[in-house]
């Protein structure tokens, strides 16, 4: 066995790793890998009982020609990907983000985790290119973003729709174009910038620093212009990135929320009600805009890129200070000469294209019916 547990004091189930004889299993990973780059597949999972998994075009695929997963096979494949450090951290935790280079050709996002005693690993290729906003088909009014000096911007959306592509697109656009200090907090680091312009200086939370908020606490003795942020987990993170951009820098960062205004709302309810006035405050001051994305299967094959973008105008940010941001989807729905434009809208220009099928578009709809009027105009 690659691991045992133990009883710790009060009861609690530690993991310990030790050393076991590796039969093959370092081809076995290298197959597994090269299959995802090959198949266009954008996850790997491991999970005891189920032959090895691809995500393709947002669907689970079983890989045929491999063996269901065993406890064993699991416990070796997960042995082999962690470092020695990372195998004690997961011992300690259960569960560990990580990213994994493989042979200079592909970069993963890694979590590692226990479910009902079992190892298991899902696996995200990072693409080794960092494609433009506009090759990413990205509304194109956020080229103005990446230009501001200070402000705070959000990519929202569920797990796996791009928002860290998103986010890497933009910071790379200001890294070609100014000549500033960019500074990112990510967890694990996806993308690797090369300097241009700008000096990009990548932090990865458990190695480089302690933790987002530790990071951000001493972002501004370290001289940035731009900060990225890859995910805000918890109100201390919050509260110290609106203060960045509030004291003149210009922050990117990521929810997983649906839209726009429950996005706003997701921010303002994290915090204690006695501090929500001065949080709506301080975003009212600071936010530049929201962009929502989903991932859609094209017809075809492929995925299709649909967006909510919410730009803060002056109406966006009364709306804010005022406790009203239930009006904000109406302000998106008016606003389109503004570059502001509605999920059911984008989803609605796809669907006439014929870049996605009808069906698919009603599935990703917050509000179905409006889509069905929209497409039928």
């Amino acid at each position: 066995m690659l691991f045992r547990s133990r009883t710790q004091k009060g009861g609690a189930q530690k993991i310990s790793f030790r050393n076991s004889k590796i039969m093959n299993i370092t081809q076995e990973l290298e197959d597994l890998l090269r299959t995802v780059i090959e198949r266009g597949a954008s996850d790997l999972h491991i999970s005891v009982g189920r032959r090895p998994t691809l995500r393709i075009d947002g669907q689970l695929v079983q890989i045929e020609s491999k063996d269901v997963v065993s406890d064993d096979f699991a416990k070796q494949f997960v042995r082999e990907i962690l470092k020695e450090d990372q195998r004690a951290r997961f011992a300690e935790e259960k569960e560990i983000d990580f990213s994994y280079g493989f042979a200079g050709a592909a970069r993963f996002r890694v979590n590692v985790f226990v479910q009902r005693g079992h190892l298991a690993a899902a696996l995200r290729l990072i693409p080794t290119k960092v494609l433009t906003l506009d090759e990413l088909n990205h509304p194109p009014i956020l080229h103005n973003v990446t230009k501001m000096s200070q402000g705070f911007f959000l990519v929202v959306g569920p797990s796996g729709q791009g928002k860290s592509t998103t986010l890497a697109a933009m910071v790379d656009e200001v890294n070609h174009r100014r000549p500033c200090h960019i500074l990112t907090i990510e967890d694990p680091i996806e993308y690797l910038f090369t300097n241009d312009k700008a000096i990009v200086d990548q932090r990865e939370v458990g190695q480089d620093t302690k933790s987002f908020h530790a990071a951000l606490r001493s972002v501004l003795r370290q001289d940035p212009d731009v900060i990225m942020v890859g995910e805000m987990r918890d109100p201390e993170t919050i509260s110290a990135a609106i203060t960045a951009a509030e004291t003149g820098h210009l922050v990117f960062s990521t929810l997983h929320t649906n839209n726009a205004s429950q996005t706003i709302d997701r921010i303002i309810d994290s915090f204690p009600s006695a501090q929500q006035n001065q949080i709506r405050a301080q975003l009212a001051g600071t936010l530049l805009g929201v962009l929502s994305r989903r991932l859609i299967p094209k017809v075809g094959g492929g995925r299709a890129g649909a967006f909510e973008l919410l730009m803060a105008n002056a109406a966006v940010k009364n709306l804010i200070r005022e406790n009203k941001t239930h009006q904000i989807d109406l302000v998106i729905e008016t606003s389109a000469e503004e570059g502001m434009i509605s999920l059911n809208r984008s989803l609605a220009m796809l669907v006439k294209k014929g870049d996605i099928s009808y069906e698919d578009a009603m599935v990703h709809s917050l509000n179905p019916s409006e889509l069905r009027i929209l497409v039928s105009r």
